[in-house]
């Protein structure tokens, strides 16, 4: 499963660099995923809508329906 997380994850990232930002994998535990946004997306308003309705909707649609993304 985090073989596929990982997978997921760099293929969202090009969309978050084209807008000046990143993310960073800080750990997975679980069903449980902890990442840091970094650059324009760090400080961004929407950085928990990007989270929560971009990321995690994507991880769990991919991986599985019990993930949870946590912003670090």
């Amino acid at each position: 499963m985090q073989a596929k997380i990982k997978e997921v994850l760099e293929s969202l990232r090009i969309h978050l660099q084209n807008d000046g930002g990143d993310l960073e994998l800080v750990k997975i535990e679980g069903n449980n995923v902890f990442l840091r946004l970094k650059g324009a997306c760090g400080s961004c308003p929407y950085a928990q809508k990007t989270l929560k309705d971009g990321i995690e909707r994507a991880l769990r649609q991919q991986v599985s329906e019990d993930i949870v993304v946590e912003r670090v």
